[in-house]
């Protein structure tokens, strides 16, 4: 073999990952009924999930929101890896839009916000927030572009501490007081 050719080498536990590959296929028989068409894309096996847990209709499009409810509410949905974020020694945010601009901002004023924390693939918490409650920060980036002269913001965060103290725990339950996911405001 010369020197400019690769080499390869199945890895031992490429049996394992054969062996388990039927279970994930259900998984994403699964996830295409509820509208996530790859679950190792896009976060698409975390959003499957929460939408379970939540009772959400996953939307098709990658364009506009990400969920409708039961009463026709659509959501904008987050989800971060605490685990990845803490592994890079940075602190936990959720990411926007990587073009935010006020076309997108007017998006996301109209609809309520899921957060969901994991801690690698399990999830830890759910947070709901309505628009208002994020308003702040829309207003600091809608500012932040204007300021810029209406060049797009490159992905702002919303930090998992604003999430906590300004939005409502919905997951998990506090099974002394209820079993669903219902939200009083």
């Amino acid at each position: 073999m010369s020197d400019d050719q690769p080499a390869f080498q199945q890895h031992p536990d490429w049996h394992l990952l054969e062996a388990l590959m039927p279970h994930v296929r259900q998984l994403q028989d699964l996830a295409v009924r509820h509208n996530v068409p790859d679950i190792f894309q896009d976060n698409g096996g975390k959003l499957l999930q929460l939408a379970l847990v939540t009772g959400l209709t996953l939307l098709k499009s990658r364009e506009g929101n990400d969920a409708i409810d039961l009463a026709g509410k659509e959501y904008e949905l987050k989800t971060v890896n605490i685990r990845y974020a803490l592994n890079r020694k940075s602190k936990p945010q959720f990411t926007t839009h990587h073009h935010l601009n006020p076309v997108i901002l007017a998006k996301y004023r109209l609809v309520n916000w899921l957060f969901a924390t994991y801690d690698g693939i399990e999830l830890s918490n759910i947070y709901f927030m309505k628009a208002e409650s994020l308003e702040p920060l829309f207003t600091a980036w809608e500012q932040k572009w204007h300021d810029s002269g209406g060049r797009d913001i490159n992905n702002p965060k919303i930090p998992i501490q604003f999430v906590e103290k300004h939005g409502v725990k919905i997951y998990p339950a506090d099974p002394v007081t209820t079993q669903t996911l219902v939200v009083t405001l």
